[in-house]
Formats: structure tokens, sequence, C-alpha cells
């Protein structure tokens, strides 16, 4: 059968979803704090994080590895949390994966089951939107690639017309882009037919800085060199996208204040300068990891284990909230 030529393959009806705006709030971290807690700078769609697989059981979904859904609805009144969230005029996704704990795709090698556990939580939280947070280990893990990429097109197909389920895929990035195994990882789902609604880079935690680069230097040289290998990706899917379709299909989410590496520090200044970046190149997606973080450290927060950042502050001086505000300018209305 003659296959078509990628170059002359027709560009998709360019994407009607408007650009938005999410932090990722960390339901673990403190079962004491709300989505409510958190300062509104407009409406948007937050991330809860993270769904991984039941230590005890690979195949079931848990909050953190903490939590069943069941119970993160009795004793976070997660439930409760979403429906109030979404009745202010917000929305929710969820993120599955992240740096502790095993995504589904790792720990289950049953693919009926692991498109029922997505679907559980899809289904629970009413979900439009899915965070795939690919990272470290996992995304070594070939196999369980195809699994997520297979259960995750297998759920889109299914979905009722005119209310598609967005799929973004989250990787590391460094100042050239994405490294190989995470263009594998894309390139593994466009494979699969899953149709990603983007692929949103982590800029932090970077390789040392050259002298006299800012956060916000690296980070822009990250977006662009992940805007260059996604028109790679899909030329080579047999899709032509023109430039602005693909900056839509991109997001960009920063470790607010002080990264986990030492002398790497993304300031207020960086992030207005990054959102305006966000704008002008009309990126799709702006996230910051995280709520927890928006805040000025007092000497009762304490920085993480091998770290040079705390999980409960950002380690600069800053207004609460402050970077979501500055972050999400316009991405929220």
């Amino acid at each position: 059968m003659n296959q078509p030529n990628p170059s002359t393959e027709a560009t998709p009806v360019e994407s009607t979803d408007p650009p938005w705006f999410g932090a990722y709030f960390d339901l673990t971290l403190d079962p004491a704090k709300r989505l409510a807690n958190w300062p509104q700078h407009g409406q948007v769609t937050t991330l809860l994080s993270f769904i991984v697989a039941n230590p005890a059981h690979p195949c079931e979904a848990s909050w953190g590895g903490l939590y069943s859904q069941e119970q993160a609805g009795d004793k976070l009144d997660l439930d409760g949390q979403v429906e109030r969230h979404r009745a202010d005029g917000n929305d929710v996704a969820v993120s599955f994966g992240g740096q502790l704990g095993k995504e589904l795709s790792n720990a289950c090698t049953d693919a009926q089951a692991l498109r029922k556990a997505y679907a559980a939580v899809i289904s629970r939280y009413g979900l439009d939107v899915v965070d795939l947070d690919v990272e470290g280990g996992a995304l070594q893990d070939s196999p369980a690639a195809k699994r997520r990429a297979t259960a995750f097109a297998q759920l889109q197909a299914s979905r009722q017309p005119g209310k598609p389920l967005k799929v973004w895929l989250t990787l590391p990035v460094s100042a050239d882009g994405l490294p190989p195994e995470a263009e594998a990882a894309v390139a593994t789902m466009l494979g699969a037919g899953v149709e990603l609604a983007g692929v949103n880079i982590m800029t932090m935690n970077f390789e040392p800085l050259q002298p006299g680069q800012s956060m916000l230097d690296v980070s822009i040289s990250a977006a662009e060199a992940t805007h260059r290998q996604m028109g790679a990706l899909y030329r080579k899917a047999g899709r032509q996208l023109d430039q602005a379709l693909l900056w839509k299909k991109i997001g960009l989410t920063p470790m607010v204040g002080q990264n986990d590496v030492s002398g790497q520090a993304l300031s207020l200044q960086d992030a207005e300068g990054l959102n305006s970046f966000a704008l002008e190149h009309g990126v799709g997606r702006m996230s910051m990891w995280s709520l927890s973080r928006d805040r000025a450290c007092t000497p009762a927060d304490r920085k993480d284990a091998d770290s040079a950042a705390s999980s409960t502050c950002s380690g600069v001086q800053q207004k609460d909230g402050m970077f979501a505000e500055l972050l999400g300018n316009g991405y929220t209305t």
C-alpha cells in the first residue's frame, strides 16, 4: 500500500480549544489543605495530583499510594471539593504518574484492567482533561508506554461525540529540548492513534546554567527546541502541523521559586517573562508546580530531603498566589 507523503499531508483543522492555566495541587502533601484555600485569579483548571498504582494492587488507582478514590472522598472530601470548585466556575484535571510512586501502566501489565483503572478515575471525576506525567525510570519502560498509549487511544475512541478526552503528556526537558526517551514517548502515543492535546514540558531542574543565563532564558530555549521536535515527530507520524498549531500543542510548567537544583530559582520576573513568551507564541497551556509552593517561606518551612527546595513554599519573597497570578495572566478569565 502506498503511504502518504508527510510533506504533503493536509494540515488538520486548527483546534478551537482555548489556552488554559492550571496549577498542580498535591492532594497528599497536606490532607488539611483544600482547593478553596488557595487564592484564585479568574477561572482555572486545577491539576489534581497524583494518581499512581496502589502498591498492594497494581491495577488499582490510588492517590499517591495512600488513598483509594473512595478513601479520598471520605477523608479528603475530594468529591465535594471538586463539586465546589466547579460550582465556582473552575474545572479540574487529574495527573497520573509523577516523580514518586508508579504510574498505572508501569505497574499493571493487564491491558484490560489498566484501561478500566484509567476509566474509573475519568468517570468518577467527570474528566475531559487528563495529564500523564511520565518521568524518571518510567520513561525507560517501553512496554508500559505502549500499554499506556493503547489504553488512551481506546478511551478516546469510546467517548461520546462532541465530548473528546484531551490527553496531555507531561515530560522532562533540557535546554536542548526533549531527551530521546521523551521523544519516544510522544512517538508511541502518536503511533497508537492517540490525539494528543499537547506535550507539557517541565521547565525546571535544568543542568548547570551557563554564566549569565536565567531560568527564563533556559526555559525559552527548551520551549523553542521542543517546538521543532514536535514538528518532526508529527511529520514522522504522517501529519503536517503548522507552526501556530504546534505552539498550541505545547504546555509550559515551571517549578516556581527555588528549584530542586541549588542555584536555580524561577523569580517573579522570570514568571512574568515566561508568561509573555507563551502569550506571544500562542502556547496552549501554562501550568506550575505547585499551588502548595506559591507562598513565601516561614521559619516553620523546611527544605525537602536531597533538595534545595521546599514542598510548601517558594523560597523567594512574594505575596501568596503571586506566581499563579503572573503565569496565568491572559490564560484565566
